[in-house]
């Protein structure tokens, strides 16, 4: 009967170490696939201009694009004399707008167009006169010409 136990035991033993190695090589096999996934997604945005799209079964797939484009050179692209670049901290950006202020733009836009389109129409335009005055009246509140 001890046999059996031991036997038992040193079977349970190596089935968790066989486990255990399973599990570490199925995540380093899984974190190898993603980083081949990352770069192909990558080289596709940089040579086709679009993000690939995962199948529906892949619900999230994040990954940060590197900063550098890589572009391909040729013997006829190379200048003789490189020009003095700027380093892109150097540029001053203007400051974002208003997340409210930007949003009554983009309705007055919206706003304005539907106008257009109903006085092109014949449609009555009474009310969207007003609301375009309202979205106008709401940016001189905010400090933004219309």
């Amino acid at each position: 009967m001890p046999d059996v136990i031991s036997d038992y035991q040193k079977w349970k033993q190596q089935g968790e170490s066989l486990r255990t190695q399973a599990k570490q090589a199925m995540e380093s096999r899984f974190r190898e696939l993603l980083a081949e996934a990352a770069a192909l997604a990558e080289e596709y945005r940089a040579d086709f201009g679009a993000t690939l799209k995962p199948p529906p079964q892949i619900t999230a797939f994040r990954y940060k694009p590197s900063g550098k484009s890589k572009t391909k050179k040729t013997a006829k692209s190379q200048p003789a004399a490189k020009a003095p670049v700027e380093s892109p901290r150097a540029k001053i950006e203007p400051p974002k707008p208003d997340p409210k202020v930007a949003g009554l733009l983009k309705r007055l836009e919206t706003a304005k167009r539907k106008l257009d389109e109903a006085k092109a129409s014949g449609a009555p335009t009474r009310a969207l006169e007003d609301r375009v005055y309202e979205i106008e009246d709401a940016l001189r509140l905010a400090g933004q010409p219309a």
